[in-house]
Parts: structure tokens; sequence; C-alpha cells
């Protein structure tokens, strides 16, 4: 069976539960490491699943990575340059409606599709939820530190809305939609707010951690996420469904309890720290239970990949669009012996644009300065020996510092060449 699921019948393809956190850093969970951060539903999912240990956020801040998430295509494709809808970006910006979404891909193949939770890829309606493939949705715009509004398509629910009940709410209304759809094939999208501050804890879960207030935020989302779980396995679609969780970006800098360990860097920094974060994926008697894979993979493989799993054509909708930077990892994820498709990877400072580039286990910034180290030039890292990045190789392997180089540029022009602009209104 392992082989067979892209080969399904139409009535066999998965839904697909897509959840992720909110600057939730690569330590924040027992499964990677955090010694009191009781996170027992993640853990038992990443031994009955796999466990990515080298999965990238799409960009180290919010609306970027977002966005790459959803298109599968590098952000700046899609006329991004810096910040987030709200900061640094006008809130007379969003995701653009020439892009192609993951939701709109899955609605046009048959899919019912909501999203609960954290949207923040444009406040006004041309780019809202509902406008860019979700059937059913209940949001806020933006980060919880910017807004105090919830919203269900156009229609404004609570102003202001309680941030502490927030992971509830986003829970309730995902378990509504799967037991609404349980008959028919879904794609349900879950970016919960949580952790990202104000970190207020549910009075059910508060001083319940051994980690503070943070640790109380994490475990209620943790609980919520095995509240998930159970209506799917109620429900009858445990093996049915194709679980995914991963975080958007790395640890806020201003959260101090959030960590990135053993990487350097926080959430708008190009170090691993920025963007890579944890992902764990889970399907039942699909997916091989207990494996841990240290290949590169990019939030925006997701697109291709699932796209893959649910045999739905990506050529489809996507005449005046941009090219998807994504790769199909789907036998990577399956362990089969095959090359993995990705060996590359572009990174993106939240404010600053591109500064470095991946390729294999080296890591090259062209200015050694966005890499936190004193001096001029680059900085080039092998990061299966130097995970803290602080070992500059760049004077000892020249030619490979030229290549990695060439390709960045490469890389780069073709984004240049073949991109839109973001999506632009000044009427609400």
């Amino acid at each position: 069976m392992l082989g067979q699921a892209a080969g399904q019948t139409v009535a066999e393809r998965p839904n697909v539960v897509l959840i992720m956190a909110d600057d939730l850093g690569y330590h924040d969970l027992g499964s990677y490491g955090h010694p009191k951060i009781k996170t027992p539903v993640l853990d038992r999912l990443a031994k009955r699943g796999v466990k990515l240990t080298a999965f990238y956020a799409g960009a180290t801040v919010c609306t970027p990575s977002r966005m790459a998430l959803m298109t599968g295509s590098y952000p700046t494709r899609l006329g991004w340059s810096k910040g987030v809808v709200g900061h640094i970006l006008s809130t007379a910006h969003g995701l653009s409606p020439r892009a192609v979404t993951m939701a709109e891909r899955f609605r046009s193949a048959g899919y019912q599709t909501a999203m609960s939770g954290k949207w923040h890829l444009g406040d006004r309606r041309p780019f809202r939820p509902h406008r860019q493939g979700f059937g059913r949705t209940f949001y806020i715009n933006k980060s919880n530190n910017q807004t105090d509004e919830l919203w269900r398509g156009d229609k404004l629910l609570e102003k202001p809305y309680e941030n502490r009940l927030l992971t509830e709410k986003f829970t309730r209304e995902a378990i509504d939609f799967i037991r609404a759809n349980k008959a028919k094939p879904f794609f349900l999208y879950l970016p919960y707010s949580a952790p990202h501050f104000p970190v207020e804890p549910h009075p059910d879960w508060e001083g319940k951690s051994d980690f503070g207030v943070y640790g109380d935020v994490v475990e209620e989302m943790d609980a919520r996420i095995g509240e998930i779980l159970d209506t799917l396995k109620a429900e009858g679609l445990e093996k049915k469904t194709l679980v995914i969780f991963c975080s958007d970006n790395g640890p806020e800098p201003l959260t101090k309890e959030s960590l990135a360990k053993p990487f350097r860097g926080k959430k708008w920094s190009s170090l691993e720290g920025g963007t890579r974060v944890p992902c764990i994926l889970n399907w039942p008697g699909v997916l091989p239970a207990g494996r841990e894979i240290d290949a590169m993979i990019s939030a925006m493989d997701l697109l291709p990949t699932l796209t893959h799993v649910c045999r739905i054509d990506l050529a489809k909708r996507n005449p005046h669009s941009v090219p998807i930077d994504g790769v199909n990892v789907w036998g990577t994820l399956l362990g089969q012996a095959t090359k993995h498709p990705r060996n590359d990877l572009l990174y993106w400072h939240g404010s600053n644009g591109f500064e470095a580039i991946r390729v294999g286990d080296w890591k090259l910034f062209p200015d050694c300065r966005h890499a936190k180290l004193k001096g001029t030039g680059p900085a080039l890292f092998h990061l299966a020996n130097d995970i803290e990045e602080k070992n500059d190789l760049s004077q000892q392997y020249p030619r490979r510092l030229k290549s990695m180089q060439a390709l960045a540029e490469q890389r780069l022009a073709s984004i240049r060449s073949m991109s839109i602009p973001l999506g632009k209104t000044e009427a609400d």
C-alpha cells in the first residue's frame, strides 16, 4: 500500500488536514527536544508517522511564509519584498487574486475546503480567504497582536475577540467542518494564531505547564490537535486522512521562552533558526511509522506533493500565474530508494530580501554580516558539521563558493523574469 497512494481511485483520495502553528520554534516540542513543554499528541503523531528535521518554512515571517505554503512558489515571485501585512507592508496589499492557491486547486478537484485560524494574506475584500479557494472560513486577518477582529467570510463576528480563547474556537470550527463533510473528500487548513505573542493561556491551561505561560499555550495547542485527531478517529476518517503539522517560521525574538535550538537565529533571520521548523506528517497505513528524515524539504514542496497524492493536475488553472518552485517529495516521505528532488533552497530575511542559499549540506551567505559574523565578504558553512553556522569555510572552498553564487544568481534571475506584483486595492 505504501507505493499505491497516488494511484488510488477518486473515491479513495485522502482528506488533508494541514495544521500550522504561529512562531513555534524548532525546539518547542517534546519530540524535538524540549525538556519541559509536554506535547504528547504531537510526539505520538511523530512516532506513528514521519518527522522532518530539515523542514523549512516558506519564509522567516508570517505573510511571505503563507504565500509560499499556499502557492508552492517563492514569495518574491508573488511580489513580496519585505514585511508582513500591517507591519512594513501596507494593509492595502495582499496575495494577488492571480495567484493560484492550494485551496483553489483542491476545490477545483472536488474537495470541500475550509480555513480556520490566522490568515495574514490580506485584510481587504479581494484578498480574503473565501476569495482564495476556501469554501468555509473562520479567521483573524492578521497576527493576534495586530487585530482584534474575528471574521467569517466578509462578516465581522467579534470585535474584540478574547485572545486566550482563539485556539479553542479555531479547533471547534475545524471539528464542525470535519463532521459536516465526513462523507466527502476535504482539505482543512488550520493555521493557529498560537503561540504568537501576546501569549495568553486559556483558563483551563493557565499555570498547568512546567514552562510558564508559553508552555501553557503550546500544551493547549497540542491538546486541541488531539481533539482533531480524536474526531477523525470517531468519524472513521483516521486512515483516510493525511495530517500535517508545521510552524510558519522560527520563534519570535521578543518571546524569550521560544527556542530554535540547536540553531542560531530566530524569526526574521536567514540563519537556520529563522526558517527551520518542526514538521510532522501522519497517514496510518501509508506513511511509514517512526521515520525521521533529514532531507531538505520546504513548505513550498507541500503543494506539489499533496496534489500528487490527491491526483490533482497542477497544470490546470495556472495559465496566468507563476512557476512553482516546490517539488514533489512523496517518494522521500515513503522512504523509496529514489533521488531526493530538492538540492537547493533560497533564504529570505523578513525585511531585507534574499540573503543565503543552501546547496546540499552547504550554505552560502554572499555577505557574512547576514550570518552575524564580523568582517566583509561571503561566509560558507557546512551544515552537517556546523549546524550553528559559526565556522566560515569560504577561503578553503573557492570553487564551491563560486558555483553556489552562480546558482543563486540563476535562481534569482528566474524569479525576476517570471513573477507577478502583489495584489493592491485602495477600497475595502
